[in-house]
């Protein structure tokens, strides 16, 4: 029976190793709770700026260039330095807009369309803006709305 237990304990070796899963589990389970936070914290640096009495920088605001198109779909050109619009057919608005957005790429420009005008006009001149004179951005061009009177 000795030698019984001596096969035993040569089977019964103690191991050395050391088990890492629990250690990765965790390291797994920390990395997914910082990725969550991460995007939660706060970003910014709260800076006291020095003060001056230093007078701010003239920026010169760009005229717009306004392209309208009336009720009956007739366009006209208002730009810097004319005080009225300049009725313009097509070939006449895509030329001087062209040359406005060749000699200032971020020259801002507009489309005024009358509120009677179907959308297809408007669009139509949109599309005559980017494609053919060469505007990156044109935007479109309203009125504030103004309060009605009350009723009794």
């Amino acid at each position: 029976m000795a030698s019984r237990t001596g096969r035993r304990a040569r089977k019964r070796r103690l191991q050395s190793d050391i088990n890492v899963v629990p250690y990765i589990d965790v390291m797994l389970v920390l990395l997914i709770i910082f990725m969550v936070t991460a995007p939660l914290l706060n970003v910014g640096v709260d800076v006291n700026l020095p003060q001056a009495e230093a007078h701010a920088l003239d920026q010169a605001k760009k005229q717009p260039v306004v392209v309208s198109v009336g009720k009956d779909g007739a366009l006209a050109l208002t730009y810097e330095g004319v005080e009225r619009p300049q009725a313009v057919d097509e070939a006449e608005l895509v030329a001087r807009v062209k040359a406005f957005v060749a000699a200032d790429p971020n020259v801002p420009v507009y489309v005024a369309g009358d509120r009677e005008v179907s959308y297809q006009t408007v669009f139509a001149v949109l599309s005559l803006l980017q494609q053919q004179a060469n505007v990156p951005r044109a935007g479109l061009m309203g009125a504030p709305k103004t309060p009605e009177p009350a009723r009794k």
